[in-house]
């Protein structure tokens, strides 16, 4: 096969799998691909050319044509990405926590598409390897960046967002987060630890993804009113019919017992199927209903977020094992803030807080949590980062032990599509559990494309 074949056949299976779309130019940039063939060189001209020159000679050229143009997005969607490798481990006192070093990455794809400039449809593809300690929502050791595909990549995320009026933005899709459709962000602490993702991952701003829908309303002067519902879906039982043989008489003969066989066969149900449906808002559908007022500048935010949770909802990320029983739903109360300086550089920080409530019904189960960020910006060279976060996670107020936990890291960019942060990390009685201690280290690098 033909170089120039090989190339179009290689691109067009590319196409099929992770389209790329460059605003500027539709042409394929291959100036920097050399020696491909030892007794053939070309450029982008000539390549261009080739492709003219195949669909010429073809006798269906408007056929090859689509060929040549299927792996090519509307000039309104968008790709990019990212990839993160992680390498690290844990030191625990209990010594049921695995102290390998572990190894793992995580691959995403997001997918843009305007069709009225104003609206957009989101997709996000992933996939990853995450597992143990780094993928333990129960210890408070799951990274932001953990990833538990196991190797397959799948629709991670899709929802559609568009405008009504120019202040009034709604959301609907099959796989959303609840904190995607709030009017305003509540925490501009970037976290290793996923525990620590929007001031507190846990009783009010924890979320899961599924169906959901929102509405947000944002005024000029920085005021944000937001509520939206997202629901896991419930379970059907369903009786299943089905047929059954019943065997000859004993003491009959073969003709008769023949007979007496095939008489008996009659439907009769014999299972009963139990099967998890795609509803919202069901009965049985676990269920988080969320409304945020929040008052966002560009120095400072303060919020407030009330919400409702029904049927067994959980949330494992900022929480010990008793402060996220909650089987007969609970009322989640919300406070968030943040503070950045006038000029980074200097010793004052960026500081996010967060405080939740937690009142669980017909259970003696209320629990509070809190959460502290600090961020040094531009401290040793432009855009790299001193973080540190500590906090105590959502616990039920009758528990013996108070849980501690906190992170530390300094990130740096080797260049501006790439991200190296070192992070160390602990915590005092993970799970509630009294000497289940842990001290942890991480080094992520993060490639953008």
């Amino acid at each position: 096969m033909k170089l120039f074949q090989q190339m179009l056949v290689a691109s067009t299976a590319m196409a099929l799998i992770a389209p790329s779309v460059v605003q500027a130019s539709n042409k394929i940039n291959i100036d920097e691909i050399e020696d491909y063939s030892s007794s053939k060189s070309f450029d982008h001209k000539t390549f261009t050319k080739q492709i003219d020159e195949e669909i010429a000679s073809d006798s269906q050229p408007e056929l090859l044509q689509n060929v040549y143009e299927a792996g090519t997005f509307s000039d309104t969607t968008t790709l990019d990405g990212k990839a993160i490798f992680a390498v690290g481990g844990l030191e625990n006192s209990s010594g049921d926590i695995s102290e390998a070093t572990m190894f793992q990455y995580t691959y995403q794809m997001n997918l843009n598409t305007s069709f009225t400039g104003d609206d957009n449809l989101y997709v996000r593809l992933k996939s990853g390897n995450g597992a143990g300690p780094f993928a333990s929502k129960a210890d408070g050791s799951y990274l932001s960046s953990t990833n538990t595909y196991g190797d397959v990549l799948k629709v991670d995320k899709i929802w559609y967002e568009f405008p009504l009026g120019e202040k009034h933005t709604f959301w609907v899709g099959p796989k959303i987060e609840n904190y995607y459709m709030h009017g305003a962000t509540p925490s501009i602490y970037s976290p290793t630890l996923k525990q620590f993702k929007l001031g507190g991952n846990g009783a009010a701003y924890g979320a899961s993804t599924n169906k959901g829908a929102g509405w947000a309303f944002r005024a000029d002067n920085g005021f944000s009113i937001s509520s939206n519902v997202v629901s896991k879906g419930g379970t059907e039982t369903t009786a299943v019919a089905d047929t059954v043989t019943v065997p000859a008489i004993a003491g009959h003969n073969a003709g008769a017992a023949q007979a007496d066989v095939a008489a008996a066969v009659v439907p009769v149900v014999v299972t009963a199927d139990t099967t998890t449906v795609n509803a919202i808002l069901g009965d049985e559908s676990a269920t988080n209903w969320s409304t945020q007022v929040a008052y966002t500048t560009d120095r400072y935010h303060l919020s407030a977020l009330v919400a409702m949770k029904y049927n067994d909802w959980e949330d494992s990320y900022f929480s010990t094992t008793a402060g996220k029983a909650r089987t007969d739903g609970s009322t989640n109360y919300g406070l968030r803030g943040y503070w950045r300086p006038e000029d980074s550089g200097t010793a004052v920080p960026e500081i996010s807080v967060g405080y939740d409530v937690s009142s669980v019904e017909d259970q003696d189960a209320d629990t509070n949590a809190y959460f502290v960020g600090l961020t040094w910006k531009d401290m040793f060279q432009a855009s790299d980062k001193i973080g540190l976060a500590f906090g105590s996670p959502q616990a039920n107020e009758n528990e013996a032990e108070d849980p501690f936990t906190w992170e530390a890291y300094y990130s740096f960019k080797p260049n501006d599509s790439m991200e190296v942060r070192p992070t160390i990390f602990g915590y005092t009685s993970a799970r509630g559990t009294a000497d289940r201690d842990y001290t942890g280290v991480v080094l992520e690098t993060t490639f953008k494309f």
